[in-house]
């Protein structure tokens, strides 16, 4: 038997849908553990989750090269295989993360907003949610940072990531989430990952607003925006990361050294949202900056796409499998202009200005609408680490109010107003 998702055209299988129920039941049933739980307590299952990734590195290394086999097999490019891998660096700066996470001290989760007639007072208080779904791409080290980041804020969670990544996911879910939990005090199924294997079991987390009233979806941009139009069809709210792509706008006032320090800066990971996507050169100095720069793609193993391009400016390289070691490169007529061309052909995911005209900063930003603006700075810069010193869930672009840029803890309450008498 099967139900089909007739926006996505998806088939959804009973066992398939059974399994993410399944899980959302349990979550649901331990959000309270996570809920009402002391900051001492939530810093200490943080640190059990950092102090877990160093106990069993082994058996995690183990499940993330059985991974790493199976996508060398399948064929997945050196970008996807790049998401993909856990070495010893990635795990102690997933647990450096995790660290610095406990110690950040809770907000408070009710302030007063202003005095009413009658003697009485107006406060606003943060409630959890109280189970949030997340659908992420085959990167197993976001599995920490999602779990983290739910803890953190005191929600339950249901997760489901790419099948490329699964049994490194079930390694942390089962040597590093739940025990750490546990080790807390805390009920250990408060996160729950789903281990259908396939597309379908997206499908099911966003038909279940009963149990899971918001989902995350990271990924692919088309895969992404089917997933969130399923999500709505059943009533589901999803924060959706589904596009990015990041611009670089060389202007006439450039120093020809920093404008090629961060290109490269820009093109450290191929495989990640952020990176640089559409380099825009002001037409003034086409002709001196394209030579350096096309020479420093060459010496990155990164092919320019150059005028007359056959297909659209803002075409992301990194969801564009076997071509994501590419870069579309294209003239501008100045600040104003360049910003314009990354409102209209990009994401708005970000975009930066190199230059030592103040002026132009200015032009620049004052049209650029997009979630982040950097001046002189590289736009891999818009990650909750590195941003904000936490990690995050996604990057929200939507040009809606409600959270954006970076998702984190912080994001992921409900506000509540409480009236009560004055004291």
């Amino acid at each position: 038997m099967t139900t089909t998702d007739e926006t996505a055209g998806r088939q959804v299988d009973a066992e398939t849908s059974a399994a993410v129920r399944a899980a959302a039941q349990a979550a649901h049933r331990a959000a309270g553990s996570l809920a009402n739980a002391p900051a001492e307590a939530i810093a200490r299952a943080l640190r059990a989750m950092a102090d877990r990734l160093a106990q069993a590195g082994d058996a995690i290394r183990v499940a993330n090269e059985a991974d790493m086999r199976a996508a060398g097999e399948a064929g997945l490019t050196g970008a996807l295989k790049d998401r993909l891998r856990l070495d010893d660096t990635r795990l102690k700066g997933m647990a450096d993360q995790l660290l610095e996470l406990a110690e950040i001290p809770d907000e408070p989760a009710s302030r007063v907003i202003r005095e009413l007639p009658g003697g009485l007072v107006a406060h606003e208080r943060r409630r959890p949610v109280g189970v949030l779904g997340a659908n992420f791409e085959a990167r197993p080290n976001v599995v920490a940072d999602i779990a983290s980041q739910l803890i953190k804020s005191r929600n339950a969670g249901v997760l489901r990531t790419g099948s490329a990544a699964l049994r490194s996911a079930i390694a942390l879910a089962d040597e590093v989430v739940a025990p750490a939990l546990d080790d807390a005090d805390l009920d250990p199924g408060a996160i729950q990952l789903i281990r259908v294997p396939g597309q379908a079991a997206a499908y099911a987390l966003v038909a279940e607003p009963e149990l899971i009233p918001l989902v995350i979806l990271r990924g692919s941009g088309a895969s992404t925006r089917a997933l969130a139009l399923a999500g709505a069809q059943h009533g589901v709210r999803t924060l959706a990361h589904a596009d990015g792509g990041a611009v670089i706008f060389v202007d006439a006032a450039a120093d020809n050294s920093k404008m090629l320090r961060l290109i490269e800066g820009s093109l450290d990971r191929l495989g990640v949202c952020n990176r640089l996507n559409l380099l825009l050169i002001d037409g003034q100095r086409w002709d001196e900056f394209l030579p350096p720069v096309t020479e420093l793609l060459a010496r990155l193993g990164v092919t320019p796409s150059l005028p007359p391009h056959d297909h659209e400016l803002g075409h992301e390289w990194a969801l564009d499998t076997g071509h994501e070691a590419a870069v579309t490169i294209a003239p501008a007529d100045g600040a104003a202009d360049a910003a314009a061309i990354a409102n209209d052909e990009t994401s708005g995911l970000a975009a930066a200005i190199v230059t030592e005209d103040r002026a132009a900063v200015d032009r620049f930003f004052d049209v650029y609408a997009g979630t982040g603006a950097f001046w002189n700075a590289t736009p891999r810069l818009l990650d909750g680490y590195k941003l904000l010193a936490v990690p995050e869930t996604g990057i929200n672009i939507d040009k809606v109010p409600g959270p954006r840029g970076p998702v984190t803890f912080r994001d992921l309450y409900l506000r509540q107003f409480v009236i009560v008498p004055h004291e």
